[in-house]
C-alpha cells in the first residue's frame, strides 16, 4: 500500500512539471514574443532550471522496479532521469552579449541619444525580426501583455514591457522601408470578428446604466455587465442591488470582463465609431502625460522627429511609409498623439491630402482623423487651412476609405464650438456628409451621422442641414436600413432639428410618424427608443393637433410609451410620460367639443 502511494505521488508530481514545462515552452514559442524572450532569458532558464529538478527529484524517489511498463518506457525514465539530473540551464552567451546592447539602447533612449542603427539591426536579426511585418507582430504582442499586465495587481513588469514597446516601434518606423505583405491593408480590419459581432446588439456594448460604450466592462455577482465607473457611483449611493434585475447582491466584487472589453473595441473600430476613445484601455488615459516608462517616452519623440522629417523631404515611398506610420501609431496612443502633434507633422499630413496617390492620401486622412482626437491638434488643423482640405477629401477622395475618415475627422474638429460655425458656413462640407450616408459605406454613413450631430450644437446650422436635403435621407435610413445603431443615430438628428418649428415642418412633410412610430414599436434599443420618443414630444409640441391627431389614432403606440414607463431610460421614462399626457388631453378636449388650434392656419401641414 505505501508503496502504491509512494508511486502515486511520483507520477502527480511528474505530471505537474511537465504540465509547467508545457506552459513555459509555448510562452517561449508564442507568436510576436521573440524580443520579450530576450529580455527575459535569465528568468527562463532559471523557471527551467527549477522545473528540470523538480522532475528529477521525483524520479529519484521513485523507487526502482516500481514503474510497471515494457523494458522501453523504462528506459525511457531512465534516460529522463539522467538528463533532468545532468541538465544545467543557463543563459546562452550570445544571449547575453544581444542582451547587453539591448539594454545600452534602451539606457541610451533614457539619456536622450539616438541609437546607432547597427546595434538595433544586431538585436532584432539575432532573434530573428528581418521583416516590418514580424516587427510589428512583436509591437502587437507588447501591447497585449501590457494591456494584461496593467488590469492586474501585480504591473512591476509594466516599464520593462513599455521600453522593450519603445526599443521595437522606433526599430520598426527607422529601419524598415518597405511595409511587406498585406499588414498595411489589414490595419483597421478585424475580419476575424465578424462572425461574432453579427451575433451581437449595438446596445449590449453600452453600460445599461449611462448608456455610453462602456470602456472598462466589469461583472456583477448577477452576472451582468456594466463600466466600472458607473457600477460604482451606483454602489456609492448605497444601492446594493443589480440595477438590472433589481436582486440583492450578497457582495459588490467586480470581475474584469476581457472579452467584452475586447469586443466592444473591435466592434467600434470595425464600424468607425468615432466617439470619445471607446474600449481604450485605462492606462491609454495615463499615457496622455506620461509613458509608463522613460525609455519608450524618449523613443516615442524620436520617432515622432524621424516620421516629421520623412514626410518633409522624403522620397514618395518613405512618404507615404512616414504617413502610414503615423496612422498606426495615433490609433491609440494618446501619447503618441501628443507626441506627433509637437513634432509639426500635422501641416505635412495636410499636403499629402492634395495628393493623386489613393493610398497616400488615404493614409494622411486616417492619420489626421486620430490626430483630431487629441485637444491640441484641432487649431493646428484649422490654422494650415485643413478644413478645406478635409473636405475636399470627404467630396472627392480617391477611395472611399479616405472619405469616411474625412467624415469621421469633421466629427472631432466638430467638437469645438468655433469649428462648428466654420464647418456650417464651408458650402460643401454638409452636403459632402449627406452625400455619404446617401452612397457611403455603413462606416461612412456612421461618421457622416455623427458629424452632422456635431453640427447641429449651433443652432445656426440647423436650417443648414433642412436645406441640404438632409431630413428624406434620414427618413429613409428609419424604413429601409438593417443597422439599428444607424437608426438611432438617425434619429438622434431628427429629433434634434424637431426641436425647431422649421425642423418639425420638414418631418412631418417627409412622411416621418409613421415610420417613427414603427421604430419605436419594434427596436430593441433602449437609446434608439428614447430618441423616438423625444422625436414625438417635439413634433406634438410643434406641429400641435395636427401630429396629435394622427397619433391618437395609432393603436399601437400608447402600449409602447406605456412600456417604456417601466422598461426606459430616465429620460426615456419622463419623455414618454409627457407623449401620454398629451394624447390624454387631447382625448378629453376632443370628447368634451372644445378643440382648439396649437399652430396658426398658415402653418397647417399634412402630417401624412
Amino acid at each position: 500500500m505505501r508503496s502504491f502511494q509512494i508511486r502515486l505521488f511520483c507520477v502527480s508530481e511528474l505530471h505537474l512539471a511537465f504540465q509547467k514545462v508545457r506552459c513555459l515552452l509555448e510562452d517561449c514559442t508564442c507568436d510576436g514574443a521573440r524580443v520579450w524572450m530576450l529580455m527575459k532569458s535569465e528568468r527562463v532558464a532559471n523557471q527551467f532550471r527549477v522545473l528540470m529538478r523538480a522532475v528529477s527529484t521525483a524520479l529519484d524517489v521513485l523507487p526502482p522496479g516500481l514503474v510497471d511498463a515494457t523494458d522501453e518506457i523504462n528506459g525511457h525514465v531512465e534516460l529522463v532521469h539522467r538528463q533532468a539530473r545532468k541538465s544545467r540551464f543557463g543563459v546562452d552567451p550570445n544571449d547575453k552579449r544581444v542582451l547587453e546592447v539591448l539594454v545600452s539602447v534602451l539606457k541610451g533612449f533614457e539619456n536622450g541619444i539616438v541609437p546607432d542603427k547597427d546595434n538595433v539591426r544586431r538585436v532584432l536579426e539575432y532573434i530573428g525580426i528581418r521583416s516590418w511585418s514580424l516587427c510589428h507582430k512583436e509591437l502587437k504582442f507588447l501591447d497585449s501583455e501590457t494591456g494584461l499586465v496593467s488590469s492586474s495587481e501585480e504591473n512591476r513588469e509594466l516599464p520593462e514591457l513599455s521600453s522593450l514597446m519603445g526599443f521595437v516601434c522606433y526599430a520598426r518606423c527607422v529601419l524598415f522601408d518597405v511595409v511587406d505583405g498585406e499588414a498595411s491593408r489589414q490595419s483597421d480590419n478585424n475580419s476575424g470578428s465578424n462572425g461574432v459581432l453579427g451575433g451581437l446588439n449595438p446596445d449590449d456594448f453600452r453600460c445599461p446604466i449611462s448608456l455610453e460604450i462602456m470602456i472598462d466592462p466589469v461583472t456583477i455577482e448577477t452576472g451582468h455587465t456594466y463600466d466600472r465607473s458607473s457600477i460604482l457611483k451606483w454602489f456609492r449611493t448605497g444601492d446594493s442591488i443589480c440595477p438590472k434585475t433589481g436582486s440583492k447582491l450578497k457582495n459588490t466584487e467586480l470581475v474584469p470582463n476581457l472579452v467584452m472589453r475586447k469586443l466592444t473595441q473591435q466592434y467600434c473600430s470595425e464600424n468607425g465609431i468615432p466617439f470619445a476613445e471607446a474600449g481604450h484601455r485605462n492606462r491609454h488615459v495615463k499615457s496622455a502625460v506620461l509613458m509608463e516608462s522613460l525609455a519608450a517616452e524618449k523613443a516615442m519623440k524620436m520617432v515622432a522627429s524621424f516620421l516629421f522629417n520623412m514626410l518633409a523631404a522624403g522620397t514618395k515611398k518613405a512618404i507615404n511609409k512616414a504617413a502610414f506610420e503615423a496612422r498606426l501609431l495615433t490609433k491609440t496612443s494618446i501619447f503618441n498623439r501628443s507626441c506627433l502633434v509637437e513634432a509639426g507633422v500635422i501641416p505635412n499630413l495636410l499636403k499629402l491630402l492634395l495628393l493623386a496617390d489613393s493610398w497616400t492620401q488615404e493614409n494622411a486622412i486616417a492619420a489626421l482623423l486620430n490626430l483630431s482626437k487629441h485637444s491640441e491638434s484641432k487649431a493646428v488643423i484649422m490654422e494650415n487651412g485643413g478644413l478645406e482640405c478635409i473636405v475636399d477629401v470627404l467630396k472627392k477622395g480617391i477611395k472611399m476609405e479616405a472619405r469616411q475618415h474625412a467624415a469621421g475627422t469633421l466629427f472631432y474638429l466638430a467638437s469645438v464650438e468655433e469649428y462648428r460655425v466654420l464647418i456650417g458656413d464651408n458650402p460643401e462640407a454638409i452636403p459632402a456628409l449627406l452625400e455619404l450616408i446617401k452612397n457611403g459605406t455603413d462606416r461612412g454613413k456612421k461618421n457622416s451621422l455623427v458629424s452632422i450631430y456635431g453640427l447641429l450644437m449651433h443652432s445656426g446650422n440647423h436650417w443648414r442641414v433642412i436645406v441640404a436635403g438632409a431630413v428624406p435621407l434620414l427618413v429613409n435610413l428609419l424604413t429601409n436600413c438593417d443597422r439599428e445603431d444607424l437608426v438611432t443615430d438617425s434619429l438622434a438628428i431628427l429629433a434634434t432639428l424637431a426641436e425647431k418649428s422649421d425642423g418639425t415642418i420638414a418631418i412631418l412633410r417627409h412622411g416621418a410618424l409613421d415610420s417613427i412610430v414603427k421604430v419605436l414599436n419594434s427596436s430593441t434599443s433602449r437609446l434608439g427608443k428614447e430618441y423616438c420618443v423625444s422625436l414625438l414630444l417635439a413634433l406634438c409640441t410643434n406641429g400641435g393637433t395636427v401630429v396629435v391627431a394622427v397619433l391618437v389614432k395609432n393603436p399601437s403606440l400608447i402600449g409602447s410609451l406605456y412600456s417604456l414607463l417601466t422598461d426606459g431610460t430616465s429620460r426615456a421614462i419622463k419623455k414618454a410620460g409627457a407623449v401620454i399626457k398629451v394624447l390624454h388631453e387631447y382625448c378629453e378636449r376632443r370628447s368634451s367639443g372644445s378643440m382648439a388650434p396649437v399652430l396658426p392656419q398658415e402653418r397647417y401641414i399634412h402630417a401624412w
